[in-house]
């Protein structure tokens, strides 16, 4: 609601942050009727996109959008929750791989319907055409 920005560059710095916590608490939002979070989701979409394969805890901090989350952690909770399966690596011991579950799966299917319906719901805002010169201005500005 700030009127006036010492100039645009900060205008667009300022208006990245806002929207992306604004899209953030829609997605916590939309993710919490499945009892998950969107650190949570992150790692499910990731295990997803390794299966059959199993990913190592590495592998998933390395993928994650939100680095200063603790993967380990967030995986001990989906454990809890039976969503992912995690075993001592047969290589080695120290490294713990994990793969996605059935209920895993099944769940991350439901939520990322969800998730779409969010994104789907920019289209109401934005033009296709807007959102891929978005996503090309996006990309040029992480270089």
């Amino acid at each position: 609601k700030q009127k006036s920005f010492q100039n645009e560059h900060t205008k667009a710095h300022i208006n990245i942050l806002f929207s992306a916590s604004w899209l953030s608490i829609k997605g916590a939002k939309m993710l919490k009727s499945f009892g998950i979070s969107p650190q949570q989701f992150n790692i499910l979409r990731i295990l997803r996109g390794m299966h059959p394969s199993p990913g190592s805890i590495k592998a998933l901090t390395e993928r994650m959008i939100d680095k200063s989350s603790n993967a380990s952690r967030l995986v001990d909770k989906l454990l809890a929750k039976s969503l992912v399966v995690k075993d001592k690596c047969s290589a080695d011991n120290r490294r713990a791989e994990v793969l996605i579950s059935d209920e895993g799966l099944q769940l991350l299917e439901a939520a990322s319907k969800k998730m779409d319906e969010l994104a789907y719901g920019l289209a109401e805002n934005i033009s296709n055409e807007e959102a891929r010169q978005l996503n090309e201005l996006l990309d040029k500005l992480r270089g």
